[in-house]
């Protein structure tokens, strides 16, 4: 097997990146969802919920975080989607018998995934003053910064999943079976503070939460402290890249595991 080289790597990230922008209705699916969920749960919650947030009472204000959350979730997952189709049309095959390391595929992969779910995160973000969000420098930078990092988790986490998947039907099945709750439990709907005993052990085990937590406070970084039951700045950042970390090693050893039944 040939070493890592970075070359591969941009070079089907640059693929992925013209592949979507080539698809118009993935731009509008990826981000007209997210945004409709918000305004539709949010303007039916935003009475009758109080919300930990800096500045009180608004389910629009707790709820953006986590809508950012969602999108970076959906572009990130569903770009992984290529990699079955790429299968389907004998592109993967081609890509798998070339000298090129199996961790350069994945690397690639992974930044064409990032760099979509990042990109349309932050046109969500620039969404924020509408709910009463002040954005500033260092907030829409760390902000950027933790939108990477969770949006690299997420991507390498879809690609382990996809490499195994013969049919975008059974991704599918399997990201609501297991993604959606992982966004349902990282915090984004509801605070774990009320939640049962038992679920709030659960939510605290979600390293998206940990993500979540870090976008959180990286938007309110000049609004006041968030509240104490919450992990800190660094504690949140160090969990989100110590996951995505592990995600791009085990996805790496995914198609590393899977190269002699891919190429035949």
């Amino acid at each position: 097997m040939s070493g890592f080289r970075l070359l591969p790597a941009v070079s089907l990230c640059q693929r992925e990146l013209v592949r979507f922008l080539r698809q118009r209705h993935r731009i509008v699916g990826a981000l007209a969802t997210p945004i409709v969920f918000w305004l539709l749960v949010g303007a039916g919650m935003n009475r009758s919920f109080k919300a930990d947030v800096p500045g009180g009472e608004n389910y629009l204000n707790y709820f953006f975080p986590g809508t950012v959350l969602m999108i970076l979730l959906f572009t990130a997952i569903f770009s992984t989607i290529s990699v079955i189709e790429d299968r389907r049309e004998g592109f993967l095959q081609g890509v798998l018998v070339a000298p090129v390391s199996r961790m350069s595929i994945v690397l690639g992969k992974v930044m064409g995934g990032t760099i979509l779910a990042v990109g349309q995160g932050i046109v969500f973000l620039l969404l924020a003053p509408t709910v009463g969000i002040r954005l500033t420098p260092a907030t829409v930078g760390l902000s950027v910064m933790v939108m990477i990092v969770v949006a690299f988790g997420l991507t390498a986490l879809g690609l382990c999943i996809a490499w195994r998947m013969t049919s975008t039907q059974g991704f599918h099945a399997i990201m609501n079976l297991f993604l959606m709750p992982m966004w349902f439990l990282s915090g984004a709907l509801f605070p774990e503070s009320g939640a049962w005993g038992g679920l709030q052990w659960v939510m605290r085990a979600n390293p998206l939460r940990y993500g979540l937590v870090a976008l959180r406070r990286a938007m309110y970084w000049h609004q006041g402290s968030l509240p104490k039951w919450l992990p800190g700045w660094w504690e949140s950042l160090g969990v989100s890249v110590l996951s995505a970390v592990a995600m791009f090693v085990l996805a790496s050893a995914v198609a590393a595991g899977r190269t002699k039944a891919d190429v035949e």
